[in-house]
């Protein structure tokens, strides 16, 4: 089995900046493409970034410029700085990650979520 625990959500104001981080545990053989997704009031879950083993990225448009994802891949680790925050980006911040496990097994899997509150 294989864990995510996401950390760094919080209320801050716009302009401001949060950096969220998501650790990887369990029966993990290695870890293929990392990311961040969010769901918002009343909104469908969006891709926001993501992160392949060999560091190559992607953003949603609407954050390209602001945000950045990162990872450590010896801590099994994929961090999203966020910066200049609007209130607009105010969501749940899911953490995926695609595992490939002790099993040789690929699954994809999700952490609980972390609360991210962008004030105007």
């Amino acid at each position: 089995q294989v864990q995510l625990v996401e950390s760094g959500g919080g209320l801050v104001q716009a302009g401001g900046s949060l950096r969220l981080s998501c650790a990887a545990s369990g029966s993990i053989f290695s870890i293929n493409a990392m990311g961040w997704y969010r769901q918002g009031p009343g909104k469908q879950r969006e891709l926001v970034a993501t992160i392949t083993s060999g560091d190559s990225t992607n953003y949603i448009d609407s954050v390209k410029g602001r945000f950045t994802v990162s990872r450590d891949n010896a801590k099994n680790t994929v961090y999203l700085q966020m910066n200049r925050l609007k209130p607009e980006d105010t969501a749940v911040y899911y953490c995926n990650a695609l595992v490939r496990t002790t099993t040789r097994a690929v699954s994809n899997y999700w952490g609980q979520g972390t609360q991210v509150t962008v004030s105007s």
